[in-house]
């Protein structure tokens, strides 16, 4: 380990850990998260297009609520792995978690493609699929943060707009595939397009930090006495709840509002375009202004936005909109929550502190959907119910992040 890692030179005196900021390795590792991101984390973003196509066939025959089960355990697994795969991208780097990822990933896609009934969609799309996504998201993003210090948050949201762009383009692909060549064939083609692109992402992926092998636990509880990254926990899990609302009923709530079926996969698709932008622009303004700075006001809006507009769209136009604007607002949110926690950790905890809050988190990732369906048949189908839970949750959540910002640092221009 050289002495920068070590944080201390031969003398003693503590220094700075040096980070390349640029470079072709580093821009490589750009280049496979946003592959890795884009057949994961772009497939989780297109659940709702799973929830409506069981919904009409496989699974027709239970409510909503049960369906997005699916979902929200793809979440769940995706979330609360991160304890673990954190810890053990702190030993021993990305490249040894990644390829035992990519494994799990296509299996479980090809296990869906042979699904029919709810407990082997359960094990195959909700359990090994979440661990798949986790296996390739959480190293490809930690090794990203360690390439990268002024530029981070540029960085990560280019990678993280890998999901956005999967987000756009697998709704459309599963849409078309579907009805052209079947629910299996479509999902074995994504399968084999997860394939590559984790094998591009397993060869470019790298970390300039030297593996360790320092002992630690999944729940580290001296990070619990850093009480800005404990309110970054606690808002995250509040927005958490209501994040991915829309994602799982965004696509039910334009048909039951007579949107035709062959548009509302595209509605989706506008949503993660959204989500695309969001994962881009507010990123690179946040290394100018401050990543703080930038995540609050995106949580604050994602919140408002389906408490202004979601509630009261009804016509194509205004949902398309809607979809667009809370998909640019949680788009950012999602780019900007690492680059946030990497900012307020030691480089040698960065995988270990992001680990730990997406485990902890991943009970409200696992509570939102289930519960917004509740809600959805306690309302007879009125979806005020679910609405209001996602936008509150979000913009308490962003309040409880308005807080860590003010405890980094009170005065109103500095950047944060």
């Amino acid at each position: 380990m050289t002495q920068a890692e070590k944080g201390s030179t031969s003398s003693g005196a503590p220094v700075a850990p040096s980070y390349p900021d640029g470079g072709v390795r580093a821009w490589l590792t750009v280049l496979g998260a946003f592959l890795a991101l884009f057949c994961t984390f772009g497939q989780l973003n297109s659940f709702g297009t799973f929830q409506t196509w069981y919904a009409e066939h496989q699974l027709h025959g239970l409510p909503p609520s049960t369906i997005a089960w699916i979902g929200s355990l793809q979440l769940w697994i995706f979330f609360f792995s991160g304890g673990f795969v954190g810890l053990a991208f702190d030993a021993y780097g990305p490249r040894i978690i990644m390829i035992p990822g990519s494994f799990v990933l296509v299996f479980s896609t090809m296990m869906t493609s042979l699904a029919s009934q709810y407990y082997q969609f359960i094990l195959a799309q909700g359990i090994l699929f979440g661990l798949g996504v986790g296996m390739m998201f959480y190293p490809s993003l930690s090794a990203i943060s360690t390439h990268f210090d002024k530029y981070r948050g540029t960085a990560v949201g280019i990678a993280i707009a890998g999901s956005g762009v999967g987000g756009v383009v697998y709704p459309v692909l599963f849409q078309q595939l579907f009805e052209r060549v079947g629910f299996g064939w479509a999902v074995r083609i994504s399968g084999f397009i997860s394939l590559a692109a984790c094998c591009v992402a397993v060869a470019t992926v790298t970390s300039t930090r030297p593996p360790g092998q320092q002992k630690a636990s999944v729940l580290n509880y001296a990070l619990l006495r850093d009480v800005p990254f404990v309110l970054v926990v606690a808002g995250s899990i509040l927005i958490c709840l209501g994040l991915f609302i829309p994602f799982f009923y965004i696509a039910d709530y334009a048909k039951d509002n007579g949107i035709s079926a062959t548009t509302i996969f595209y509605i989706l698709s506008a949503m993660n375009g959204g989500g695309t932008l969001g994962r881009l622009a507010p990123p690179l303004l946040s290394d100018a202004v401050g990543r703080f700075n930038v995540m609050v006001p995106c949580a604050f809006l994602m919140g408002l936005s389906a408490l202004v507009f979601w509630i009261f769209a009804k016509s194509l136009v205004a949902i398309v909109l809607f979809a667009i604007v809370y998909g640019f607002f949680s788009g950012a949110f999602i780019a900007l929550l690492i680059p946030c926690v990497a900012q307020i950790s030691d480089r040698k905890e960065v995988g270990t502190k992001i680990g730990m809050l997406y485990s902890i988190i991943s009970f409200a990732a696992l509570a939102g959907g289930p519960a917004a369906g509740a809600l959805l048949r306690a309302g007879h189908g009125s979806y005020t119910g679910m609405i209001v839970l996602c936008g509150v949750s979000n913009v308490a959540g962003s309040l409880f992040m308005l807080w860590a910002r003010l405890r980094l640092d009170r005065r109103t221009l500095a950047v944060v």
